[in-house]
């Protein structure tokens, strides 16, 4: 069984999605041991206590800089003994050093199929205004492992979702959570549970 630490900043429905996909059967071979919080009052840390899963907070404005914070977040997750780290809407930027611990052992979803609009000031609803002000026919999300490059770590899974007549940004985000980020998180956190991701060359094989 695998340690799964999950990192949260806001109101945490990509958690909440986790932990009904542990709780169905969905994840297989992992368990979620430990949220971690950048945001004391943030909702995700409630929904982890109703579900007794034990949480730790770490405010980024108590560190003089992003090194320090990172060096406690590290401190914290191998405190843990995870297995696997997943951001579940972490909007704190941490230090490469982090990654570079945690090779292919971190997980993060995007609301649009990478390479398009992803990378650097692409997040929340800044993608999906993008998306429409650009006037693709097809978006999606993806899951990927995280490295040192901005969205730039090996995809894992992506699921496309179409864009409509009237879309609004708003519309449109909760389209590809609801029809694309809330299917395929919680299949690429069990896929690394039962060892059936290969990494080779910054590209996945997942295996049968």
């Amino acid at each position: 069984m695998k340690n799964i630490v999950v990192l949260v900043s806001g109101g945490g429905t990509n958690l909440q999605v986790l932990i009904d996909a542990q709780k169905s059967g969905v994840i297989k071979n992992g368990k979620i041991v430990c949220v971690i919080s950048s945001n004391p009052n943030a909702y995700a840390l409630e929904r982890a206590r109703k579900n007794n899963i034990k949480t730790r907070t770490l405010v980024r404005k108590d560190y003089p800089d992003s090194v320090e914070y990172s060096k406690d977040i590290l401190k914290a997750i191998q405190e843990e003994k995870a297995d696997l780290v997943v951001y579940a809407g972490f909007m704190t930027i941490i230090d490469e050093l982090v990654v570079k611990a945690m090779p292919n052992k971190m997980i993060n979803i995007h609301p649009s199929l990478i390479p398009s609009f992803c990378g650097k000031g692409y997040y929340g609803l800044h993608v999906h205004e993008e998306v429409l002000k650009r006037g693709v026919k097809v978006t999606g999300a993806t899951a990927h492992f995280v490295n040192e490059v901005c969205d730039g770590g090996p995809i894992i899974i992506q699921k496309a979702v179409e864009v409509q007549n009237g879309d609004t940004p708003e519309i449109l985000q909760k389209r590809v959570m609801e029809q694309a980020e809330w299917k395929i998180l919680p299949k690429a956190v069990s896929l690394f549970c039962e060892d059936k991701i290969i990494v080779k060359d910054n590209k996945t094989e997942i295996l049968d």
